[in-house]
């Protein structure tokens, strides 16, 4: 399966659930303290974010989605600062305020990025569900997905009519469990807890068929889109219905904090279930976001930008064939990162050494490389009615498995001028004895302040050559 990551900015998504204010204190712990066996921690910094369903709706939003957030909170200062903070992300709120009701605060006091001691200021709303009802149902058919967040603390107390709702309006509904009554979520597209509550449930196997066994048997009785279990080390298994279950592997080779990391896992899947990827592609997707999300201390979130380099660095949908409307935000990325981004062009009609050492060298120019390639109208043009030998897409393939290339791209005209312009990258490179006013496009990177280089071509090696051999065998 090819993982690519999709323009979320033209959906829309909606998380209702439990919001809470998540607080930390980082310092320094050097010494015990005379009072108690206790570190003493020397706070250097403290910080505020939104958690709960505030994070999950923070990481939908830091997606590029339009975002929308139902909530109970209480009606205090702490959650006019969460609604602050939700605001300045991106969030649009629905906060549901409960009067004489604690916004629900969560301090963690964290020293050499070690977790030491969690402190809850808890409440539990009451009386909140017809507010909630009527605000999934306002925005359920106006909306790609809807998240229920449960953390049990009453916004979702009814949270099967939410499910109803989604369903009437034919919204995909994903939800975040919390507790031993799984019956509550019955006929959601995907229900989504982590490996302990799925044995809370299920009861504990004895293997891993076992496992899987009990994971199909809960899609069948709650009458599910799909189960995914997320597992910690060993990664997450998504059992969708009427499919073989698929266990993905944990992404993550340094896990700092774990905080949030299931907040990560089910907006990346309701932002890929809206843009209408497959339950697998969203899964893949939500494990890919969760091995990044675990780096970072806290409640946090990932980017787009993240999620390509990281597919880039595994060597898979981040990088390969695209097309010009796809390659500009990619270019542009790079160039956010600081990242040289160099591009040459041709018709690579039949690949060879020549063409390989070319391209090697050319990237050794710079940190990204491009390369344009004629289409087949383009090259019968340039190069005669009996060329190219291999279809465009054949030939941009086989230039995409080079370790070299990090994108290839199509155009149609006989000289890439325009599309170079697009890109305008910091160097162009071509091979042969070309003035560098020759160049198409080459003055337009000029403009840009970029460079134009000439590599030379490796003597013996070319198309031509090989193909005449060819046909000089075929005629002995």
């Amino acid at each position: 399966m090819q993982l690519s990551i999709p323009d979320f900015s033209r959906i829309r998504v909606l998380v209702a659930g439990d919001a809470m204010l998540d607080e930390y204190w980082f310092g320094h712990a050097g010494r015990i303290s005379p009072e108690a066996p206790v570190p003493i921690v020397e706070t250097r910094r403290t910080e505020r974010r939104p958690g709960g369903a505030g994070n999950v709706a923070c990481n939908v939003a830091a997606l590029g989605v339009q975002v929308h957030l139902a909530s109970a909170v209480g009606d205090d200062d702490r959650s006019r600062e969460l609604e602050e903070k939700l605001s300045a992300a991106g969030v649009r709120c629905r906060l549901h305020r409960i009067g004489g009701a604690r916004t629900i605060t969560k301090l963690r006091v964290l020293a050499r990025n070690q977790q030491l001691i969690r402190l809850d200021a808890e409440e539990t709303y009451a009386d909140c569900a017809e507010a909630m009802e009527e605000s999934v149902a306002e925005l359920a058919g106006k909306v790609d997905a809807i998240v229920l967040s449960d953390y049990a603390k009453g916004s979702l107390a009814e949270v099967a009519a939410l499910i109803s709702c989604a369903r009437n309006h034919v919204t995909a509904v994903l939800v975040d469990p919390k507790g031993e009554d799984f019956g509550r979520y019955a006929g959601a597209t995907v229900l989504k807890p982590n490996e302990a509550e799925f044995a809370a449930v299920a009861g504990r196997w004895s293997g891993e068929d076992d496992f899987l066994t009990r994971g199909e048997a809960m899609v069948r009785d709650l009458d599910l889109g799909a189960l995914l279990v997320t597992r910690g080390e060993r990664g997450m298994t998504l059992f969708p219905r009427h499919e073989q279950p698929l266990t993905l592997p944990a992404e993550a080779r340094e896990v700092f904090d774990v905080t949030g990391a299931g907040d990560t896992v089910i907006a990346l899947m309701a932002a890929g279930i809206g843009c209408g990827m497959s339950l697998e592609a969203a899964a893949t997707l939500a494990n890919l976001g969760a091995g990044l999300v675990v780096r970072k201390i806290g409640v946090a979130s990932v980017s787009p930008s993240e999620l390509r380099l990281a597919l880039h660095r595994r060597g898979a949908g981040g990088r390969g064939l695209v097309s010009a409307e796809e390659l500009l935000p990619l270019v542009e990325e790079c160039r956010l990162r600081g990242e040289r981004v160099v591009m040459t062009n041709g018709c690579f009609d039949i690949l060879h050494a020549g063409h390989v050492g070319y391209l090697q060298e050319a990237k050794g120019l710079g940190d990204r490389l491009i390369v344009a390639v004629n289409d087949d109208d383009s090259v019968a043009r340039l190069k005669g009615r009996e060329r190219p030998i291999n279809p465009l897409l054949d030939r941009m393939a086989v230039l995409a498995g080079l370790a070299a290339v990090d994108w290839v791209v199509p155009f149609a005209e006989d000289t890439p001028a325009d599309l170079i312009a697009r890109v305008l990258p910091d160097v162009l490179v071509k091979g042969g004895d070309y003035r560098r006013e020759e160049i198409a496009g080459g003055q337009a990177v000029l403009d840009n302040g970029g460079e134009v280089r000439i590599l030379g071509l490796r003597e013996g090696r070319s198309t031509s050559a090989i193909i005449d051999a060819i046909r000089g065998r075929g005629g002995a």
